[in-house]
């Protein structure tokens, strides 16, 4: 039972410990929600004094919607639940999207000056589908600028601090929106996934993050980074908050054309379920040289709870993905420096208009448009498809990728799912790698195989190094969320780590 007092909610089943409501996961709110105890507009309020007390620290935000806007939508969601109409979890629940997810109407920057002023016509799919299910969006997140980098210090605008310690990134490109999961500021979030930038900031914002099977979740609406890489995922306070949002944003769309047809699973009936006889494999590559000690003993310590609930381990071997680096930064900016060709300055987005002609145009906008990071990817991918190299460079990535993808289908046939660390450190401190971006490239060592290869793979949070959270990676076969999210529930449930924790580390108004 539920007692509540004023913004504040004693949730008895976690032991009379008192939350105020933006504390709760988007499950428990919705189950609040449901029984009528409190409303979606108390909801939002009390997001509303989260985000005025602590955003100014954080960061987390580009954009944040009008709260009489967002109250009336609200308002609606709360007609609706009293009525009975109200068919989805998360009705009412209050969420954030990426800045580079569509959203008709409101604006959609991607971080980048590049796009200042833009408003699309239109909602992404995921957009849509949320909206659909009564979610209320609060805003829209902080990135990497068009989700290019590990610490979301490469927005335009300004840089997302760690909930956990201000000194410290986020992680990226998802950094806006792992923050304000993290910190109270939106119940689940969503995010995109080139490299690991869903994954890797839930690992250093100690929240959970999922990379669906490309082709699960709908790309349209998606300012593309690397189209053949690139995927829509949730960012959640725990595992089942992921289920839920994965079943709503999950599914065909014929908007698509890389968007898989087939029957449409329920992620949330394969929480709870058994997990006895489930065989697991440690690869040997990503447990070696450059992965700190106690991130290692951290993880190891998580996998060692699993053997206690009859999950196999066993060692694997997957020598190809010692190449995924090299083979990541050249197919991802081959097709970035493709895709963003079409910012001209002619049809949308910042314009410099004293030009003299249409390529002084041209020179100009994306001059002052792009910042370092984009630029010096652009020149990359620009370098690997030309003439001459096209062979010697892309080409030979794209084999490579192919050989990793063989070998991860190999490891499959014996286990069920590939277990590594998410980030072979905790969150750096805010500008230690920015002038560094080799060093900055390595934060994706363990996360870009599954982007690569286009299998489904989540972080949930397993220990803490130096007071930091630290992040398990569990990557799946294609399709195979549900028994992925299944293992991870049993997991978390383990290992007693939920990411609202955060929530107590931000000094508020400071």
């Amino acid at each position: 039972m539920l007692i509540l007092e004023s913004a504040i909610v004693n949730e008895g089943k976690i032991g009379g410990i008192y939350l105020k409501l933006y504390e709760m996961t988007a499950y428990e709110a919705a189950q609040c929600l449901k029984r009528g105890e409190i409303s979606s507009q108390q909801l939002v309020k009390a997001v509303y004094e989260r985000i005025n007390s602590v955003e100014p620290v954080i960061g987390g935000y580009i954009t944040v919607l009008d709260q009489e806007r967002v109250l009336a939508e609200a308002h609606r969601a709360d007609e609706l639940l009293q009525k009975g109409q109200a068919h989805s979890p998360l009705a009412g629940i209050p969420m954030a999207l990426k800045d580079n997810i569509c959203t008709n109407g409101i604006p959609t920057t991607c971080a980048s000056r590049i796009l200042s002023g833009y408003c699309p016509p239109y909602d992404a799919f995921v957009t849509a589908r949320l909206k659909d299910a009564g979610a209320i969006l609060m805003g829209k997140t902080n990135m990497d600028e068009f989700a290019m980098g590990s610490s979301t210090e490469n927005s335009a605008f300004h840089t997302t601090v760690n909930p956990w310690d201000r000194d410290r990134v986020p992680g990226g490109s998802s950094g806006g929106s792992a923050a304000v999961v993290a910190a109270g500021e939106a119940f689940f979030a969503l995010g995109s996934d080139t490299g690991g930038s869903i994954r890797q900031p839930a690992s250093l914002c100690g929240v959970v993050g999922l990379k669906p099977t490309y082709g699960n979740v709908s790309r349209y609406g998606l300012i593309a980074f690397a189209s053949s890489l690139d995927q829509i995922g949730p960012l959640t306070r725990d595992v089942r908050d992921a289920a839920f949002v994965l079943d709503i944003i999950a599914g065909h769309d014929k908007q698509d054309s890389t968007s898989v047809p087939g029957k449409k699973e329920h992620y949330v009936s394969f929480l709870g379920k058994e997990v006895r006889g489930m065989k697991v494999a440690l690869p040997m590559e990503c447990f070696g040289e450059g992965l700190k000690n106690e991130i290692k003993d951290v993880v190891m310590q998580a996998v060692e709870k699993c053997a206690t609930v009859g999950v196999h381990f066993s060692e694997a071997s997957a020598p190809s993905t010692k190449y995924a680096l090299p083979a990541y930064y050249l197919v991802a900016p081959a097709e970035a420096s493709s895709n963003l060709a079409r910012y001209d300055g002619v049809q949308y987005g910042l314009s410099v208009r004293d030009a003299e002609n249409l390529l002084a145009l041209y020179w100009s906008t994306r001059k002052q448009g792009f910042g370092p990071e984009v630029k010096r990817r652009i020149m990359l991918g620009t370098y690997a498809l030309s003439s001459g190299y096209y062979d010697a460079y892309y080409l030979k990535a794209l084999k490579m990728r192919t050989l990793i993808r063989e070998e991860f289908a190999k490891i499959f046939k014996d286990h069920d799912f590939i277990v590594t660390p998410t980030s072979p450190t905790v969150a750096f401190k805010i500008g230690e790698q920015k002038d560094d971006p080799l060093t900055m490239y390595l934060n994706d060592i363990y996360t870009i195989t599954a982007n690569l290869s286009g299998l489904p793979a989540i972080s949930i949070p397993c220990g803490f190094v130096e007071g930091m959270p630290v992040g398990l990676q569990v990557i799946g076969r294609p399709f195979d969320e549900g028994r992925m999210l299944q293992f991870c529930y049993c997991l978390e449930g383990l290992l007693g780590i939920k990411g609202c924790m955060a929530t107590i580390n931000v000094k508020e108004g400071k």
